[in-house]
């Protein structure tokens, strides 16, 4: 990217189709979906869906659902993608919800929402009020305890990386306004023992917010299939509120996402209302005000087209996939499978003191995939989605001779990403790393845009 201080908009407009052209030649240099070669950020079936994707989310590309008595079309799309999905996760007629930009929303309003609900309730003037997750929740749940003003509490985790409810007991105290639990968790793919800590909030009466932004639209057909999945929904005694992302396994236009809760008494301390301005009386139910009609028309679209047996088509072949490719990372000497993970999103790390596992993720980029990078412990992450079926063989391949490569080449630790991500591991001083990163971010997001490669 040039350092170029001079970039306005052009005196004269463009033509249409040098701007696309623009367009197109610029998305060369981003990772190509379309091929399956990516394990994360993309949820893709095709390009028949896309396109009627497309059409859906475009049909109300200018529609905006901050007013709904506006465009009455949008919140009755919303209303019905809010009920399927509580009929979906095992709501009763009670469950109310909005649908939100995505998962990382659908992750701040809850901590927003239980924090004003507190408030109401007692003061917390003298301390802070406090949430409790697991140390494996979604990175989404710490800024919204920085964005709110809660202080986050992290539990730790058991040997088979769900959290440890006993350790959540222990941390709950007069602060404490609300516990959190994964289905699954976003690094590791497993389910948290939720109807213990259900359990909990029970007897402290506290709300409980299921994260099942990664699952929502995709364990409850796991379950159908008959696969081993414990109770993660409103099943669960306890539970107060669940979020999930139709943009993932939902199939859907991003950003989209329902964030639910049992009943009104939760969902109402989320509404925002001003009286006083001079522009009328404000009303949001979430985050945003502009309210995107087309992500909403979308999900609502890809819900009614796909269908209940659609979805279960797609489960199946999803986690089919998922098992022969753990079952292809198993066979490789020196790689292991993190935990017992219930769904498609797992992790796997090295087993050999001889197999450098960034290093590993070094050499398959060198072969054009795309591969996530995990700390403590140090792995690599996997989200399967259905296309990846095609592509099982070819990566079993790749991996075996990337593994192998790293093993007869101890040098390639030091080099390339690996050596960087193995020098974050080891930085004792977190903050160190927190302000390298800042550094980087502001790099990124200056006047010049300078990329850290």
């Amino acid at each position: 990217m040039d350092n170029d201080q001079n970039i306005r908009i052009p005196e004269k407009g463009m033509a249409q189709s040098e701007v696309l052209e623009l367009l197109r030649s610029y998305k060369k240099e981003d990772i190509n979906y379309k091929d399956s070669k990516n394990w994360s950020l993309v949820y893709y079936l095709g390009e028949e869906h896309t396109r009627f994707l497309i059409e859906a989310f475009s049909s109300f590309f200018s529609e905006n659902a901050l007013n709904p008595m506006a465009f009455k079309s949008l919140k009755r799309f919303e209303h019905e993608v809010v009920r399927m999905t509580a009929n979906l996760l095992n709501g009763d007629s009670n469950v109310v919800g909005t649908m939100t930009s995505g998962g990382t929303e659908s992750c701040l309003l809850p901590v927003m929402t239980y924090r004003d609900l507190a408030a109401s309730q007692r003061s917390f003037r003298a301390k802070k009020p406090e949430m409790i997750a697991p140390e494996s929740v979604h990175v989404a749940w710490e800024k919204a305890a920085r964005y709110f003003g809660v202080k986050m509490v992290h539990a730790p985790l058991r040997s088979d990386l769900r959290v440890d409810v006993d350790a959540v007991k222990k941390l709950i105290n007069k602060n404490t306004i609300l516990l959190v639990g994964s289905a699954p968790s976003y690094p590791h793919g497993v389910i948290d023992p939720l109807a213990e800590l259900g359990a909990l909030a029970l007897e402290h009466r506290l709300p409980f917010h299921v994260d099942s932004c990664l699952g929502g639209f995709l364990l409850p057909f796991v379950e159908k299939l008959g696969h081993r999945v414990p109770p993660f929904d409103f099943r669960i005694p306890g539970v107060t509120s669940i979020s999930a992302d139709l943009h993932k396994y939902g199939y859907s236009a991003k950003g989209a996402s329902v964030l639910l809760y049992r009943n009104m008494k939760y969902l109402r301390h989320q509404f925002f209302v001003y009286e006083n301005w001079p522009g009328g009386i404000f009303i949001s139910p979430a985050l945003l005000g502009t309210r995107p009609g087309g992500a909403i028309a979308a999900a609502w679209a890809a819900m009614k087209v796909l269908g209940m047996n659609g979805y279960l088509d797609l489960a199946q072949k999803v986690m089919q996939t998922t098992a022969a490719l753990q079952d292809g990372i198993r066979s490789i000497p020196g790689l292991e499978i993190l935990s017992d993970p219930e769904m498609s999103v797992f992790a796997y790390q090295s087993s050999s003191k001889k197999i450098n596992i960034y290093a590993v993720g070094d050499q398959m980029e060198a072969k054009g995939w795309q591969v996530d990078r995990l700390q403590r412990p140090a792995a690599l992450h996997a989200m399967v989605t259905p296309l990846h079926e095609r592509i099982i063989d070819e990566f079993i391949a790749d991996l075996k001779q990337s593994v192998e490569k790293v093993r007869n080449d101890p040098s390639l630790a030091a080099k390339g990403n690996a050596a960087l991500y193995g020098m974050i591991a080891r930085v004792p001083l977190r903050g160190l790393v927190k302000k390298e990163v800042l550094k980087m971010m502001e790099k990124i997001y200056g006047p010049d845009m300078i990329m850290p490669y």
